[in-house]
């Protein structure tokens, strides 16, 4: 028994490494920065907003102040993360750094490494406990942390900071331990999954459609288990009672910061946004900003060669196929969350359908519905795992091509910063393959050929900082190496240290799948 390793200290292990090699210093997303900006406002005499960003970013509220229209749950998060980081910045070690002004700056590269590398771990040990509590093995649930973390558009958006992972972490956790509840009978399971759905709802009160789905989870498992009549509702009142005073509470802490920034406890920063937006630009649809075709925005998600939740994360693609020729012989609690998954797809592809922005824009993929396919997507391979006695050679075939695409998708979508296509494609034209167009960029770079190939565009070159950020492989060494403005020994020493924690990463993943082989994973206690 010595012999065997804790499967959840090696994933946890893992996902950190992951997180890591994957920092490129920087935020990745204007949004993110400004909530960050907003965490620093919270604790400092600085503004949330700054007055040269308006019109173009902020909108006005009490006393005529600018604010974000975010919600405050990503800046609660990154809080004490800029506290770190911004004394780590004033330290004597980084003064010259400091003075001179550089990109990225030590606060940033605090804040990405430990924000990232936090949320990575945890949204992954989540995962595999999740995994394990839905009956599958050991093997097959680590390879349930490992699919999401290297299979799914997650290890995207562990680079490029968005709220995408913190809701995902939160919905998985919700309901991770509703389903806990559900099979114990224990009070506190249904409390920790009920705040973790109140804490979403305070990132994006959009997130009210996770809890909707989990709803949709406990309804459909309970009537698959035969529970009718009486029993039924006495158990749907149990868990009434044990969420929605925790969901309560995520509403009121949102409708306070709403209060607080703007002034009334009923409207959303949506709709104040869209008043500011209609007194800047008279002339603006009154719908703005539900100005989308319906049919643009229900297809967009789905078939667009831009934004197909498909094409991003194509393990998606292998769950459908999946549950069509397995559905007698899943089990009745995968049934319920694959059906409650789907449904939560379709719930964001509608709600964001008219929406101006439907799919993000400067996003790997569509943002708003990504981490709802990657809730699909990572039980794809545990699935493939369980069954593979029960499905023909085609069937597994095509599952681990499909696993196999997916993996180099993902690896491919932090090569670059993700503006790269987009300032492409004002040439190129729309529509454009964006996961093809990734891999000839990898390539024409790698080659020397970005300029043979008309890969680069004027477009590329009118802000100079998305310019310089955007013809670099977006990992830290290589970011300071382009930008040139620290010294070359710490350049050469986070290239050396870069290098040494990617063989790492390599060597413990040969050693997870040995010890898979072998038997040696346990469940960690």
């Amino acid at each position: 028994m010595r012999h065997r390793v804790s499967a959840g200290l090696l994933l946890g292990i893992v996902a950190l490494l992951t997180a890591f090699a994957a920092q490129s210093g920087e935020i990745g997303s204007s949004d993110s920065q400004h909530r960050l900006q907003a965490a620093h406002s919270f604790w400092t005499s600085e503004s949330a907003v700054f007055p040269d960003e308006y019109p173009e970013f902020g909108i006005h509220g009490r006393g005529g102040k600018l604010y974000g229209w975010y919600g405050i749950g990503q800046s609660i998060l990154l809080l004490p993360f800029d506290v770190i980081g911004t004394y780590a910045e004033r330290l004597p070690f980084f003064a010259e750094y400091r003075s001179a002004e550089t990109d990225p700056t030590v606060r940033n590269i605090v804040v990405t490494y430990e924000t990232n590398g936090l949320v990575c771990v945890l949204s992954i040990l989540v995962c595999f406990r999740f995994l394990l509590r839905l009956g599958f093995t050991v093997n097959q649930a680590a390879a349930g942390g490992l699919t999401l973390l290297f299979g799914t558009t997650f290890l995207h958006y562990t680079q490029n900071m968005m709220e995408n992972n913190l809701i995902l972490l939160l919905t998985l956790t919700g309901i991770c331990f509703q389903y806990e509840w559900l099979r114990t009978g224990r009070r506190q399971p249904l409390l920790v999954g009920s705040m973790a759905f109140a804490a979403n709802l305070m990132i994006r009160v959009t997130t009210a459609l996770d809890i909707v789905a989990a709803g949709v989870f406990v309804v459909l498992l309970f009537w698959m288990q035969q529970v009718r009549g009486r029993d039924l509702r006495a158990r749907l009142w149990s868990y009434a009672r044990g969420a929605v005073p925790c969901y309560a509470v995520g509403v009121l802490v949102d409708r306070i910061y709403q209060y607080e920034r703007f002034g009334s406890f009923w409207n959303t920063y949506m709709s104040v946004f869209a008043s500011e937006q209609h007194k800047l630009n008279p002339g603006l649809d009154p719908r703005f900003p539900w100005t989308t075709p319906l049919h643009v925005g229900i297809l967009g998600p789905l078939i667009s060669p831009e934004k197909s939740i498909f094409l991003f994360d194509p393990l998606l693609v292998l769950s459908l196929l999946l549950a069509v020729f397995l559905w007698r012989r899943l089990a009745p609690e995968i049934k319920a969350y694959l059906l409650a998954s789907f449904v939560l797809i379709a719930l964001y592809i509608l709600f964001y359908a008219t929406y101006f922005d439907w799919s993000g824009d400067f996003a790997w993929g569509d943002r708003y519905t990504a981490t709802a396919g990657q809730l699909v997507a990572f039980i794809s391979v545990p699935l493939l795992l369980r069954h593979r006695a029960d499905m023909g050679r085609l069937l597994w075939t095509t599952g681990v091509a499909l696993l196999a695409a997916s993996v180099l998708i993902q690896i491919a979508s932090v090569m670059f910063w993700c503006p790269l296509e987009i300032y492409q494609m004002e040439t190129l034209g729309h529509p454009t393959f964006v996961i093809f167009l990734r891999f000839k960029n990898i390539a024409a770079f790698l080659l020397g050929k970005m300029d043979a190939w008309g890969l680069n565009n004027e477009a590329m070159t009118e802000d100079p900082w998305d310019y310089v950020h955007i013809t670099t492989f977006n990992f830290l060494p290589f970011v300071l190496r382009r930008i040139g403005q620290a010294p070359r020994w710490l350049v050469d020493v986070v290239a050396v240290m870069w290098s040494t924690l990617v063989a790492s990463l390599a060597a413990l993943l040969i050693l997870i799948g040995r010890q898979a082989r072998l038997g040696k994973l346990v469940q960690s206690e």
